[in-house]
C-alpha cells in the first residue's frame, strides 16, 4: 500500500518526530510552518542563521536557543514542547536519547499540542519517535532548482512507510511531490 504525503506531512501535532540525513536542516525548516524554537548545542562550532532560512521560513518567527550541552537543550525542549506558546521545536541532539528521554519529549509534547522535530545524525534515533524521515538531495541536470529532494519515512508508528521526490515552491511555501526523473 502506497502511502500518501498529505496524510503524514506536515508533520502531526502533539508527537515527537526525527530527520536525518544531508538535507535534514532544509527539512526542519520547510516543516516549520509558524513560530518555532530551533535549538542546538553551544558549543558547536557552526550556527543557524535565521536570513539564511528565509527561503523556507520568515526568521522574525525564529527563536534561536544555545544551551551548553543536551542536557540542557533537552530540559530547554521539554519546556518548550510542554508550554505550547510555540507550535513547533526543533531540537538537534548530537547523541542517541534514550528510551527515558525520548518519552518525557513525547510527553511534553502531547500536552502541550506543540509538534517537536529533532535533527539526528545518520543511524541514531529513539524509540519513542513518532516518525523517522530520511532527506537527501536529488540531483536534475536538467534543472537549474536546487530544491529537489527525496524524502524517505523509515519509521512510522501509524502505518508504512514511504518515499516521495519532493520539491520546495517558494512563493506558495509549501512542498509539491514530483514524480521521478525519467531515465
Amino acid at each position: 500500500m502506497r502511502v500518501d504525503l498529505r496524510n503524514i506531512f506536515p508533520l502531526r501535532p502533539a508527537r515527537v518526530h526525527e530527520v536525518c540525513g544531508p538535507t535534514a536542516i532544509s527539512f526542519a525548516a520547510m516543516a516549520a510552518s509558524g513560530p518555532c524554537l530551533w535549538i542546538r548545542e553551544g558549543w558547536l562550532g557552526d550556527t543557524i542563521t535565521p536570513q539564511g532560512l528565509l527561503r523556507y521560513l520568515d526568521p522574525t518567527q525564529l527563536l534561536l536557543a544555545r544551551p551548553k550541552d543536551q542536557i540542557d537543550a533537552l530540559a530547554v525542549a521539554e519546556e518548550a514542547l510542554k508550554d505550547g506558546v510555540l507550535p513547533y521545536v526543533i531540537l538537534e541532539i548530537t547523541r542517541p536519547l534514550d528510551l527515558r528521554e525520548g518519552r518525557r519529549l513525547q510527553l511534553a509534547a502531547k500536552a502541550g499540542g506543540t509538534t517537536g522535530l529533532c535533527i539526528i545524525p545518520e543511524g541514531m534515533g529513539s524509540n519513542a519517535t513518532h516518525t523517522r524521515w530520511r532527506a537527501t538531495p536529488s540531483f536534475d541536470a536538467a534543472e537549474e532548482d536546487s530544491t529537489l529532494m527525496r524524502w524517505e519515512i523509515i519509521k512510522n508508528k501509524s502505518g508504512t512507510n514511504g518515499a516521495w521526490n519532493v520539491r520546495w515552491d517558494q512563493k506558495a511555501r509549501r512542498v509539491h511531490v514530483v514524480s521521478a526523473v525519467a531515465e
